[in-house]
């Protein structure tokens, strides 16, 4: 099995799923790995498309899905609705990682498109709020911190100028991840 096909079977299902993050580790693995463009002309299948070309060229196509802010927006769009579930069911550990997840997918895009980074500086005001309720398993001063984040969510889509970005808890449920169990501490 050649190595494009081992990184197809490896990495492909991750970066289908939406790993943005999968794809630019195998560009730079790769490129690190073999420099040199690709004899003949681009792969069609699978993962072989990120490794075909030049380095300049391989980084480009990195940078084309990685995009700007848009795409750290859409994680923390989920993780919001999710950190919004953890806190609905007292999962507190899930809460946590969800807040922790929120701060890093907005540190990336911050990354990506620093001339976002002032208006992304609002979440350090709201999320540590968040944090704190999380912290003292407070249901009801989660809620309150909670309306907080989402005011501060659409204050910072107004600054940024996309007002029509309106964010608010969610209603239904769209992930499998639900209230703990009774004896989840159970072995």
């Amino acid at each position: 099995m050649d190595r494009g096909e081992r990184l197809r079977r490896a990495f492909l299902p991750a970066a289908a799923a939406g790993s943005c993050l999968l794809v630019a580790l195998v560009v730079v693995s790769a490129c690190s790995r073999d420099p040199a463009p690709a004899a003949g002309p681009p792969p069609s299948e699978g993962a072989a498309w990120l490794l075909a070309g030049t380095n300049d060229e391989r980084f480009a196509r990195v940078a084309k899905h990685l995009r700007g802010f848009d795409v750290a927006m859409a994680e923390t769009g989920y993780r919001y609705g999710e950190l919004y579930w953890a806190g609905q069911d007292k999962n507190w550990d899930y809460a946590k990682y969800q807040a922790e997840k929120i701060r890093t997918a907005v540190r990336n895009g911050v990354e990506r498109r620093p001339k976002r980074a002032q208006s992304a500086q609002m979440l350090e005001v709201a999320l540590p709020g968040v944090e704190e309720a999380i912290k003292a398993k407070d249901a009801a001063l989660f809620a309150e911190r909670f309306d907080a984040l989402t005011a501060t969510c659409n204050t910072c889509h107004h600054a940024e100028r996309v007002p029509f970005v309106h964010v608010r808890p969610p209603t239904t449920r769209t992930s499998p991840v639900g209230p703990l169990p009774a004896d989840a501490g159970a072995p």
